[in-house]
């Protein structure tokens, strides 16, 4: 297929560009400079020019391709007005086409689950940095019935290749000489790591049917303190945390504090059943004291 990939040179987008070059997909992507045309065509990816806010050049590009996947943010304050409009107008050039559309959410939007282990179907209630996302899922479920493919995506806590959630961690430690933490740090986050997750992108394109929630997390989850002491050992400050109350962490993160401090435990197993997806990397405390968040890997 030739995919349209927004955000192809951020994050996951270029684990999803590379899952998507080894299956054989062709991807393109939106591009608002000399420079990122460059970045892409030297990853053998097709350049479209435009962006999130340009919304004929979406229109243009969704209708030239055979699929998108929707993995950018702006990650400002018009993110979630810029998600909204982009996602309007490339569900309407899909239309009637049976062509698939992947929209990327989060495990955020369900708020804490407690000693629940959670799946697709678990009441959301998220926290305010992403209240209106949930609004956005329901927009994209919907064109399910207006012949689109459509499919949502949400990634547990994203970690690997030294980026992520974990990078910010490991910055404030290296920078700070502790890493820190909301309270007991006893709340559980889930993980899973880029390139797992990528490859469920690529199931997800090429069989999941449509309708579909999916839920992108493997492994146990893990206490938010046993993340960061694993976090302080990679960047060689022994086992120094700052203990940090939620009104402190306010004062450091704003609503992103709230996201940090959720209790959740969530479920892969609808793509694992559905899909035959089989998440294979190191976990993330294999990573992060073995991996590419330790101090010499990132000094590399």
């Amino acid at each position: 297929m030739n995919v349209l990939l927004t955000s192809a040179t951020g994050y996951i987008g270029s684990a999803v560009a590379r899952a998507l070059q080894a299956k054989g997909h062709r991807v393109v992507a939106l591009a608002r400079s000399a420079a990122t045309v460059q970045r892409l065509e030297s990853s053998e990816i097709r350049p479209h020019w435009g962006d999130l806010t340009d919304g004929e050049s979406l229109r243009q590009a969704a209708t030239q391709v055979d699929a998108v996947i929707h993995t950018a943010a702006t990650n400002d304050a018009a993110m979630a007005a810029v998600d909204r409009q982009a996602v309007e107008t490339l569900l309407a050039a899909l239309a009637g086409t049976q062509k698939p559309f992947i929209y990327t959410s989060g495990i955020w939007v369900m708020g804490n689950t407690g000693a629940t282990v959670a799946d697709e179907t678990f009441p959301l209630n998220p926290p305010p940095l992403v209240a209106w996302r949930p609004g956005v899922e329901d927009l994209v479920l919907a064109a399910a019935e207006q012949g689109v493919r459509s499919l949502v995506i949400r990634p547990a806590l994203v970690y690997g290749h030294g980026g992520g959630l974990l990078a910010m961690l490991t910055r404030t430690g290296q920078s700070q000489g502790a890493v820190p933490v909301i309270g007991a740090g006893q709340n559980a986050w889930s993980f899973v790591h880029v390139d797992d997750l990528a490859m469920l992108y690529v199931a997800a394109l090429e069989q999941a049917p449509a309708g579909t929630v999916l839920i992108g997390a493997s492994g146990e989850s893990v206490a938010m303190g046993r993340v960061a002491l694993a976090t302080a050992e990679a960047v060689g400050i022994g086992e120094r945390l700052q203990r940090l109350s939620l009104d402190e962490a306010h004062q450091t993160w704003g609503d992103l504090a709230d996201a940090l401090a959720l209790d959740q435990r969530v479920s892969g197993d609808r793509a694992r059943h559905l899909l035959n997806w089989v998440p294979v990397a190191p976990s993330v405390l294999t990573e992060l004291t073995q991996g590419s968040y330790r101090l010499g890997a990132i000094a590399a």
